[in-house]
């Protein structure tokens, strides 16, 4: 977790959004976002860090939030790795940051 930072999420919705809910799971616990959502969104809005960094004790949050730099990678559950600021959320999506996917 990030210092100084508490579970809470990274992101705040400033505006209400509609559509529907979508159920998907970070590290085996449920959670929701909404349609429209990118994955992105969907995670910071519940933790304060996107990923761990791989060469380091660090965890990242994504660093151009527009699909060039790289940063924003995660795994699912199923193998897959997306990049985080350009995948719409999906319902069931099991996003995996600590490297527990709980079924």
């Amino acid at each position: 977790m990030i210092e100084g930072v508490s579970q809470t999420g990274l992101f705040r919705r400033l505006v209400p959004r509609s559509g529907a809910v979508i159920p998907f799971t970070i590290d085996g616990e449920p959670t929701e976002a909404r349609e429209g959502d990118l994955l992105l969104t969907a995670i910071l809005l519940h933790r304060p860090a996107l990923r761990r960094f791989e060469f380091g004790n660090a965890d990242r949050a994504g660093f151009c939030l527009m699909a060039a730099c790289q940063d924003c990678w995660v795994s699912l559950a199923d193998g897959r790795r997306m990049r985080a600021c350009t995948t719409p959320i999906e319902p069931g999506m099991a996003v995996v940051i600590d490297g527990v996917a709980h079924d």
